[in-house]
Protein backbone atom coordinates (compact mmCIF):
# COMPACT_ATOMS: atom_id res chain seq x y z
CA UNK A 1 0.00 0.00 0.00
CA UNK A 2 1.11 3.78 -0.68
CA UNK A 3 2.18 5.20 2.52
CA UNK A 4 -0.07 7.95 2.69
CA UNK A 5 -4.18 8.06 2.95
CA UNK A 6 -6.55 10.93 0.73
CA UNK A 7 -9.18 10.28 2.92
CA UNK A 8 -9.33 8.84 6.48
CA UNK A 9 -12.18 8.55 8.61
CA UNK A 10 -10.66 8.44 12.55
CA UNK A 11 -12.59 8.57 15.80
CA UNK A 12 -15.70 9.52 13.44
CA UNK A 13 -14.42 12.42 11.83
CA UNK A 14 -13.33 13.03 8.54
CA UNK A 15 -9.76 13.88 7.68
CA UNK A 16 -8.45 14.66 3.73
CA UNK A 17 -4.93 14.66 2.54
CA UNK A 18 -4.79 18.28 0.98
CA UNK A 19 -3.74 17.59 -2.60
CA UNK A 20 -3.83 21.38 -4.04
CA UNK A 21 -0.45 21.61 -1.41
CA UNK A 22 1.19 18.63 -2.50
CA UNK A 23 4.37 18.19 -3.89
CA UNK A 24 5.17 21.30 -1.04
CA UNK A 25 3.33 20.58 1.50
CA UNK A 26 1.52 17.58 3.25
CA UNK A 27 -1.09 18.22 5.09
CA UNK A 28 -4.18 16.41 6.74
CA UNK A 29 -7.41 18.71 7.28
CA UNK A 30 -10.55 17.90 8.94
CA UNK A 31 -13.83 18.38 6.78
CA UNK A 32 -16.78 19.12 9.25
CA UNK A 33 -19.73 20.37 7.28
CA UNK A 34 -21.61 19.08 4.39
CA UNK A 35 -20.41 22.50 2.64
CA UNK A 36 -16.72 21.63 3.51
CA UNK A 37 -16.95 18.26 2.23
CA UNK A 38 -18.48 19.93 -1.12
CA UNK A 39 -15.86 23.05 -1.07
CA UNK A 40 -12.93 19.92 -0.63
CA UNK A 41 -14.42 17.92 -3.39
CA UNK A 42 -15.43 21.16 -6.01
CA UNK A 43 -11.64 22.82 -5.29
CA UNK A 44 -9.80 19.51 -5.82
CA UNK A 45 -8.32 19.53 -1.95
CA UNK A 46 -9.53 15.72 -2.81
CA UNK A 47 -9.91 14.21 -6.65
CA UNK A 48 -9.80 10.85 -8.23
CA UNK A 49 -12.79 9.44 -9.18
CA UNK A 50 -12.61 6.54 -6.21
CA UNK A 51 -11.49 8.96 -3.76
CA UNK A 52 -14.55 11.17 -4.44
CA UNK A 53 -16.94 8.86 -3.95
CA UNK A 54 -15.38 7.41 -0.74
CA UNK A 55 -15.16 11.34 0.77
CA UNK A 56 -18.73 12.10 -0.27
CA UNK A 57 -19.91 8.79 1.90
CA UNK A 58 -18.36 9.49 5.08
CA UNK A 59 -19.39 13.91 4.33
CA UNK A 60 -22.97 12.66 4.24
CA UNK A 61 -22.33 11.57 7.84
CA UNK A 62 -20.63 14.66 8.64
CA UNK A 63 -23.49 16.56 6.79
CA UNK A 64 -26.30 15.12 9.29
CA UNK A 65 -24.55 15.65 12.27
CA UNK A 66 -24.16 19.24 11.17
CA UNK A 67 -27.88 19.74 11.06
CA UNK A 68 -28.53 18.27 14.28
CA UNK A 69 -32.02 16.39 12.94
CA UNK A 70 -34.04 15.56 16.44
CA UNK A 71 -36.05 12.89 15.22
CA UNK A 72 -35.50 9.93 12.98
CA UNK A 73 -38.04 11.58 9.99
CA UNK A 74 -36.33 14.65 10.24
CA UNK A 75 -32.88 12.60 10.27
CA UNK A 76 -34.07 11.08 6.67
CA UNK A 77 -34.85 14.66 5.60
CA UNK A 78 -31.54 15.86 6.10
CA UNK A 79 -29.50 12.58 5.06
CA UNK A 80 -31.53 13.59 1.72
CA UNK A 81 -30.81 16.88 1.56
CA UNK A 82 -26.80 16.16 1.94
CA UNK A 83 -26.64 13.63 -0.76
CA UNK A 84 -28.64 16.23 -2.67
CA UNK A 85 -26.01 19.07 -1.85
CA UNK A 86 -22.91 16.94 -2.29
CA UNK A 87 -23.91 15.41 -5.96
CA UNK A 88 -23.72 19.18 -7.37
CA UNK A 89 -20.24 19.19 -6.11
CA UNK A 90 -18.81 17.59 -9.40
CA UNK A 91 -20.82 16.68 -12.60
CA UNK A 92 -18.71 14.02 -14.35
CA UNK A 93 -17.04 11.26 -11.80
CA UNK A 94 -19.77 8.53 -12.01
CA UNK A 95 -18.10 6.74 -7.77
CA UNK A 96 -19.78 10.13 -6.86
CA UNK A 97 -23.26 9.66 -7.73
CA UNK A 98 -22.30 5.79 -6.83
CA UNK A 99 -21.60 6.36 -3.36
CA UNK A 100 -24.46 8.87 -2.43
CA UNK A 101 -26.91 6.43 -4.13
CA UNK A 102 -25.70 3.56 -2.01
CA UNK A 103 -25.40 6.18 1.41
CA UNK A 104 -29.47 7.08 0.58
CA UNK A 105 -30.79 3.13 -0.31
CA UNK A 106 -29.09 2.16 2.64
CA UNK A 107 -31.19 4.43 4.61
CA UNK A 108 -33.97 4.02 2.65
CA UNK A 109 -33.92 0.17 3.66
CA UNK A 110 -33.71 0.89 7.63
CA UNK A 111 -36.35 0.13 10.14
CA UNK A 112 -34.67 2.07 12.91
CA UNK A 113 -36.19 4.88 14.47
CA UNK A 114 -33.03 5.47 16.84
CA UNK A 115 -30.93 8.08 15.56
CA UNK A 116 -27.69 6.38 17.06
CA UNK A 117 -28.68 3.16 14.98
CA UNK A 118 -28.93 4.80 12.05
CA UNK A 119 -25.58 7.42 12.12
CA UNK A 120 -24.02 3.55 13.20
CA UNK A 121 -25.62 2.29 9.62
CA UNK A 122 -24.80 4.98 7.62
CA UNK A 123 -20.96 4.75 8.68
CA UNK A 124 -20.92 1.20 7.98
CA UNK A 125 -21.83 1.68 4.65
CA UNK A 126 -19.45 4.43 4.09
CA UNK A 127 -16.40 2.08 5.61
CA UNK A 128 -18.15 -0.13 3.13
CA UNK A 129 -16.97 1.20 0.49
CA UNK A 130 -14.28 2.46 1.76
CA UNK A 131 -12.92 -1.17 2.33
CA UNK A 132 -14.19 -2.52 -1.24
CA UNK A 133 -12.03 0.54 -3.01
CA UNK A 134 -9.29 -0.88 -1.53
CA UNK A 135 -10.46 -4.85 -2.57
CA UNK A 136 -11.09 -3.26 -5.75
CA UNK A 137 -7.70 -1.30 -6.14
CA UNK A 138 -5.59 -4.33 -5.48
CA UNK A 139 -7.70 -6.42 -7.75
CA UNK A 140 -7.34 -4.17 -10.79
CA UNK A 141 -3.60 -4.04 -9.95
CA UNK A 142 -2.98 -8.24 -10.12
CA UNK A 143 -5.30 -8.13 -13.20
CA UNK A 144 -3.17 -5.21 -15.04
CA UNK A 145 -0.08 -6.67 -13.75
CA UNK A 146 0.16 -9.41 -16.44
CA UNK A 147 0.76 -6.89 -19.12
CA UNK A 148 3.88 -5.62 -17.46
CA UNK A 149 7.34 -7.26 -18.83
CA UNK A 150 10.89 -6.12 -17.79
CA UNK A 151 11.98 -3.27 -19.23
CA UNK A 152 9.03 -1.86 -20.34
CA UNK A 153 8.24 1.68 -20.70
CA UNK A 154 4.67 2.67 -19.57
CA UNK A 155 2.91 6.33 -19.74
CA UNK A 156 0.01 7.58 -17.79
CA UNK A 157 -1.79 10.81 -17.69
CA UNK A 158 -3.31 12.78 -14.81
CA UNK A 159 -3.37 10.86 -11.57
CA UNK A 160 -4.96 7.61 -11.24
CA UNK A 161 -2.55 6.58 -8.17
CA UNK A 162 -3.04 5.86 -4.29
CA UNK A 163 -4.09 9.97 -4.11
CA UNK A 164 -7.37 9.28 -6.14
CA UNK A 165 -8.29 5.87 -4.07
CA UNK A 166 -8.27 4.27 -1.52
CA UNK A 167 -5.84 1.77 -2.16
CA UNK A 168 -3.21 1.29 -4.39
CA UNK A 169 -4.92 3.17 -7.43
CA UNK A 170 -6.37 2.42 -10.60
CA UNK A 171 -3.91 3.61 -13.70
CA UNK A 172 -0.78 3.33 -11.10
CA UNK A 173 -1.83 0.12 -8.93
CA UNK A 174 -0.78 -2.58 -12.28
CA UNK A 175 2.43 -0.80 -11.50
CA UNK A 176 2.46 -0.98 -7.69
CA UNK A 177 1.59 -4.56 -7.75
CA UNK A 178 3.97 -5.51 -11.01
CA UNK A 179 6.88 -3.69 -8.59
CA UNK A 180 6.15 -5.71 -5.90
CA UNK A 181 6.54 -9.28 -8.07
CA UNK A 182 10.38 -7.75 -9.13
CA UNK A 183 9.04 -6.25 -12.48
CA UNK A 184 11.96 -3.50 -13.45
CA UNK A 185 10.65 -0.81 -15.86
CA UNK A 186 10.24 3.00 -16.49
CA UNK A 187 7.23 5.17 -15.51
CA UNK A 188 6.50 8.28 -17.92
CA UNK A 189 3.97 10.87 -15.90
CA UNK A 190 2.47 13.71 -18.28
CA UNK A 191 2.48 16.98 -16.68
CA UNK A 192 -1.44 16.94 -17.12
CA UNK A 193 -2.06 21.01 -17.78
CA UNK A 194 -3.96 22.91 -16.51
CA UNK A 195 -3.44 22.30 -12.85
CA UNK A 196 -0.08 19.02 -12.78
CA UNK A 197 -1.82 16.54 -11.33
CA UNK A 198 0.78 14.20 -13.42
CA UNK A 199 3.60 16.80 -11.95
CA UNK A 200 2.25 17.83 -8.73
CA UNK A 201 0.62 14.16 -7.49
CA UNK A 202 1.71 11.10 -10.05
CA UNK A 203 5.61 12.13 -9.86
CA UNK A 204 5.43 12.86 -6.30
CA UNK A 205 3.64 10.11 -5.21
CA UNK A 206 5.63 7.34 -7.47
CA UNK A 207 9.01 9.11 -6.27
CA UNK A 208 7.81 8.55 -2.66
CA UNK A 209 7.56 5.06 -3.20
CA UNK A 210 10.63 4.46 -4.59
CA UNK A 211 9.56 4.55 -8.65
CA UNK A 212 11.26 4.95 -11.64
CA UNK A 213 9.65 8.28 -13.17
CA UNK A 214 10.44 10.57 -15.43
CA UNK A 215 7.93 13.57 -16.13
CA UNK A 216 7.36 15.29 -19.06
CA UNK A 217 5.60 17.96 -20.89
CA UNK A 218 1.69 17.05 -22.30
CA UNK A 219 2.78 17.57 -25.61
CA UNK A 220 6.20 15.40 -26.03
CA UNK A 221 3.85 12.29 -25.08
CA UNK A 222 3.88 12.14 -29.16
CA UNK A 223 7.39 12.75 -29.69
CA UNK A 224 8.36 9.86 -26.89
CA UNK A 225 6.20 7.38 -28.02
CA UNK A 226 7.41 8.46 -31.89
CA UNK A 227 11.07 7.72 -30.29
CA UNK A 228 10.18 3.92 -29.47
CA UNK A 229 10.32 4.52 -25.59
CA UNK A 230 6.82 3.96 -25.01
CA UNK A 231 5.50 0.09 -24.68
CA UNK A 232 2.28 0.89 -22.98
CA UNK A 233 -0.31 3.30 -21.71
CA UNK A 234 -2.44 2.83 -18.51
CA UNK A 235 -4.93 5.80 -17.53
CA UNK A 236 -7.85 5.86 -15.48
CA UNK A 237 -11.34 6.87 -15.73
CA UNK A 238 -13.96 9.02 -14.37
CA UNK A 239 -16.89 7.69 -16.15
CA UNK A 240 -17.10 4.54 -18.54
CA UNK A 241 -19.99 4.82 -21.17
CA UNK A 242 -22.07 1.65 -21.62
CA UNK A 243 -20.21 1.49 -25.39
CA UNK A 244 -17.04 1.78 -23.71
CA UNK A 245 -16.47 5.72 -24.19
CA UNK A 246 -14.41 6.97 -21.46
CA UNK A 247 -14.20 10.24 -19.70
CA UNK A 248 -11.24 10.91 -18.28
CA UNK A 249 -8.40 14.33 -17.52
CA UNK A 250 -8.34 16.55 -20.37
CA UNK A 251 -5.50 15.54 -22.61
CA UNK A 252 -6.39 11.90 -22.93
CA UNK A 253 -7.80 11.77 -25.83
CA UNK A 254 -4.73 12.74 -27.71
CA UNK A 255 -2.42 10.38 -25.82
CA UNK A 256 -4.85 7.77 -27.32
CA UNK A 257 -5.20 8.99 -30.98
CA UNK A 258 -0.98 9.17 -30.76
CA UNK A 259 -0.43 5.47 -28.59
CA UNK A 260 -3.29 4.04 -31.80
CA UNK A 261 -0.69 5.43 -34.86
CA UNK A 262 2.06 4.10 -32.92
CA UNK A 263 0.28 0.94 -32.73
CA UNK A 264 1.13 0.88 -28.32
CA UNK A 265 -1.42 -0.56 -26.45
CA UNK A 266 -3.55 1.96 -24.73
CA UNK A 267 -5.53 0.84 -21.68
CA UNK A 268 -8.19 1.63 -19.31
CA UNK A 269 -7.72 1.19 -15.19
CA UNK A 270 -11.41 1.03 -13.36
CA UNK A 271 -13.43 -0.51 -10.99
CA UNK A 272 -16.76 -2.00 -11.63
CA UNK A 273 -18.44 1.35 -10.07
CA UNK A 274 -17.18 3.64 -12.67
CA UNK A 275 -18.69 2.17 -15.49
CA UNK A 276 -22.04 3.72 -16.15
CA UNK A 277 -24.76 1.85 -18.03
CA UNK A 278 -27.26 4.28 -17.71
CA UNK A 279 -25.03 6.15 -20.37
CA UNK A 280 -25.18 4.57 -23.88
CA UNK A 281 -22.24 6.61 -25.26
CA UNK A 282 -19.50 9.62 -24.53
CA UNK A 283 -21.70 11.94 -26.24
CA UNK A 284 -24.06 12.30 -23.59
CA UNK A 285 -21.48 12.23 -20.97
CA UNK A 286 -21.84 15.77 -18.58
CA UNK A 287 -18.09 17.15 -19.04
CA UNK A 288 -17.02 19.46 -16.36
CA UNK A 289 -16.28 23.51 -17.72
CA UNK A 290 -13.23 24.63 -14.79
CA UNK A 291 -13.09 28.10 -14.07
CA UNK A 292 -10.92 30.41 -16.43
CA UNK A 293 -8.17 31.27 -14.59
CA UNK A 294 -7.24 27.88 -13.90
CA UNK A 295 -5.77 28.19 -17.55
CA UNK A 296 -4.68 32.31 -17.39
CA UNK A 297 -2.82 31.56 -13.83
CA UNK A 298 -0.25 29.19 -12.48
CA UNK A 299 0.47 30.30 -8.82
CA UNK A 300 -1.28 33.46 -8.61
CA UNK A 301 1.31 34.59 -11.49
CA UNK A 302 -0.66 35.80 -14.98
CA UNK A 303 0.21 33.64 -17.94
CA UNK A 304 -2.04 35.09 -20.39
CA UNK A 305 -3.40 38.26 -21.45
CA UNK A 306 -5.55 39.55 -18.65
CA UNK A 307 -9.35 38.75 -19.65
CA UNK A 308 -8.56 36.37 -22.85
CA UNK A 309 -11.50 34.11 -22.74
CA UNK A 310 -10.30 30.72 -22.24
CA UNK A 311 -11.47 26.97 -22.99
CA UNK A 312 -11.56 24.90 -19.96
CA UNK A 313 -12.91 21.48 -19.46
CA UNK A 314 -11.87 19.16 -17.02
CA UNK A 315 -12.37 16.42 -18.64
CA UNK A 316 -12.45 14.34 -22.28
CA UNK A 317 -13.57 11.53 -23.72
CA UNK A 318 -11.65 8.96 -25.58
CA UNK A 319 -13.94 6.80 -27.90
CA UNK A 320 -13.96 2.98 -27.67
CA UNK A 321 -12.36 2.22 -30.80
CA UNK A 322 -9.29 3.68 -29.17
CA UNK A 323 -9.04 1.83 -26.30
CA UNK A 324 -7.29 -1.60 -26.28
CA UNK A 325 -8.93 -2.91 -22.83
CA UNK A 326 -10.33 -2.44 -19.65
CA UNK A 327 -8.45 -3.60 -16.33
CA UNK A 328 -11.14 -3.73 -14.23
CA UNK A 329 -11.55 -5.13 -10.99
CA UNK A 330 -13.03 -8.48 -12.28
CA UNK A 331 -10.53 -9.02 -14.80
CA UNK A 332 -9.26 -6.95 -18.39
CA UNK A 333 -12.43 -6.46 -21.11
CA UNK A 334 -11.45 -6.51 -24.44
CA UNK A 335 -13.62 -5.37 -27.49
CA UNK A 336 -16.92 -5.65 -28.21
CA UNK A 337 -17.36 -3.50 -25.31
CA UNK A 338 -20.90 -3.56 -25.00
CA UNK A 339 -20.97 -7.15 -24.34
CA UNK A 340 -17.66 -7.33 -22.27
CA UNK A 341 -19.16 -4.26 -20.10
CA UNK A 342 -22.84 -5.73 -20.02
CA UNK A 343 -20.60 -9.25 -18.20
CA UNK A 344 -19.40 -7.36 -16.08
CA UNK A 345 -22.46 -6.72 -14.28
CA UNK A 346 -24.26 -10.10 -14.84
CA UNK A 347 -21.48 -11.56 -12.96
CA UNK A 348 -21.59 -8.98 -10.02
CA UNK A 349 -23.35 -10.61 -7.06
Amino acid sequence: MPSFAPVVWRNRRLFILDQTLLPHLRQEIELTSAEAVWDAIRRLQVRGAPAIGVCAAFGVIVGIRGQRPGTAEAFRKDAQEVCRYLATSRPTAVNLFYALDRMQACLNRASDSDMEALYALLEKEAQNIFDEDVRMCRAIGQHGAALIHDGMGILTHCNAGGLATSGFGTALAPLYIAAEEGMRFRVYADETRPLLQGARLTAWELTEEKMDVTLLCDNMAPSLMAAGKVDLVIVGADRIAANGDTANKIGTYGVALSAKYHSIPFYVAAPVSTFDQKTPQGSAIPIEERDADEVRLHGGTLLAPEGVKVYNPAFDVTPASLISGFITDRGIVRPPYPEGIQGLFISQP
